[in-house]
């Protein structure tokens, strides 16, 4: 299995879009139902009832704000951290979703992070490059002092995407959820691993000689490790 590095997991994103006919919208709708369904199965709702996700202002941010309403549907009560809204009309309207679903979504942190049980880092993706700034280096730095158990989408955020380097990052996760591929920085990591977004079709996969793993069944993802 290939782990791919921040361009060619730029190019397999382009590729979605510019080639293949997919809408961004369609892909993280996939994506957030995956990361909640990983949610589901390492981290029960019967245990991990409150879930904090923290979403950052793009794509990343609107996988875990779908993450959060598809939360809610499985049993959870999620509440969405949201600093830096997005000004894509997608995001927009999952806000709005999130409205009607009546999920607290709240630019000041809503809460002490020890009132949840879980935490969704759906902050920077792979397109990210560090060091953190700003508001976000303060979550970061918050988060990475609580005890809380931490699922990451796609990437830990604030990680080097090629290295691994993770200085200003969020502390190692106790899962990741890798989307469409695994990233460079993911080579290594020795916690929970699971791979989503089961949608990448084999033309590109062949192309990119990504060798991905098959998924199970009907499912929209697959444990790595």
């Amino acid at each position: 299995m290939k782990y791919c590095t921040q361009s060619e997991a730029t190019y397999v994103d382009e590729t979605f879009f510019n080639r293949l006919g997919y809408t961004l919208d369609q892909l993280m709708e996939l994506a957030g139902l995956a990361v909640a369904t990983v949610v589901h199965m390492e981290f029960p709702p019967s245990t991990y009832p409150r879930v904090l996700v923290i979403s950052g202002p793009g794509n990343n941010g609107g996988d875990g704000l779908v993450c959060a309403r598809h939360l809610q549907y499985f049993g959870y009560t999620p509440a969405v951290w949201y600093p830096k809204p997005g000004n894509a009309p997608t995001l927009q309207n999952l806000v709005k979703q999130l409205g009607n679903h009546h999920i607290p979504v709240m630019a000041e942190q809503p809460g002490p992070l020890t009132s949840f049980d879980l935490i969704v880092d759906a902050i920077f993706g792979y397109s990210f490059n560090p060091p953190v700034r700003g508001i976000f280096a303060q979550i970061i730095q918050e988060v990475n002092s609580s005890s809380l158990p931490i699922l990451s989408v796609d990437v830990p955020s604030g990680w080097n995407i090629d290295t691994g380097e993770h200085q200003t990052g969020i502390r190692a996760p106790t899962a990741v959820i890798s989307l469409s591929c695994p990233k460079k920085c993911m080579e290594g990591y020795t916690g929970i691993h699971y791979l989503g977004g089961r949608f990448v079709p084999k033309v590109l996969s062949d192309e990119m000689g990504l060798d991905l793993p098959q998924y199970p069944g009907h499912s929209q993802v697959v444990k790595l490790q």
